[in-house]
């Protein structure tokens, strides 16, 4: 395995937007550039971009985040982006969703070793996640999939009227574009581009914003929905 490149100190916009959770969004950094390299979960070329590329650019989604909401936070890999979200909102309660064991096991260390009481940490597929884990009124994703797939297991995982918010580069628009029919079958009645960041990130953060409607999911998945809340109620009935 490639030698990872040494961490370099925490820049001065670091500073500003994690406040007096410094310390614990450098240890988190450290710990990603040493046991994250091992551990494959991210690659050894990354470490010198870790502040501005990985914990800097997710942790400025917090400004599209309303306040004291749930979030899920789904295929989170090693962290990104619910883990510097977490230590820049602690009014949010933060389920990190992964389906690998290397990587929950990872993350279950992170949220014990930085003191995230308000994370928690759930191994599993998001398309399996139905009836298993409380809709929230936020989902968050980073590089997990095209905008039409990653819809397809976030949209359900919403509560009525929630939001997905996807980490996005350049294509954002373009695969907007190219996901507005199968967006539409999901139940999302709003969608935006957005850029966050301003001061702190060079170039600034895309989000591509989906909001949903009163059926998450659509149609397909209220189906779905019914079935799984079926089995609680007839063992209720006994």
């Amino acid at each position: 395995m490639e030698e990872a490149a040494e961490l370099p100190p925490a820049p001065p916009e670091a500073q500003a937007v994690f406040g007096d959770r410094l310390p614990e969004a450098i240890r988190y950094a450290e710990l990603l550039a040493d046991a994250g390299v091992r551990r494959g979960l991210i690659g050894p070329r990354e470490v010198p971009r870790l502040w501005e590329r990985h914990l800097l650019n997710c942790a400025v989604l917090s400004e599209a985040v309303p306040d004291g909401v749930s979030v899920c936070d789904v295929g989170s890999g090693a962290g990104l982006p619910g883990i510097p979200l977490a230590l820049v909102r602690p009014d949010l309660q933060i389920t990190l969703l992964e389906p690998l064991l290397r990587r929950t096991t990872f993350l279950q260390e992170v949220v014990e070793l930085l003191g995230l009481d308000h994370v928690t940490v759930v191994r599993g597929r998001a398309e399996e996640m139905l009836g298993k884990v409380q809709p929230v009124h936020v989902v968050t994703a980073r590089a997990v999939a095209p905008l039409d797939r990653l819809a397809g297991w976030g949209v359900p995982l919403l509560r009525p009227y929630g939001e997905m918010l996807a980490l996005k580069g350049d294509t954002a628009e373009e695969e907007l574009k190219g996901a507005r029919a199968a967006l539409s079958k999901l139940g999302v009645v709003r969608t935006s581009v957005l850029q966050v960041g301003e001061g702190v990130v060079d170039p600034l953060s895309t989000v591509v914003r989906v909001e949903v409607g009163e059926s998450p999911g659509g149609v397909r998945f209220a189906a779905k929905r019914a079935k799984a809340a079926r089995p609680s109620r007839t063992r209720r009935r006994r």
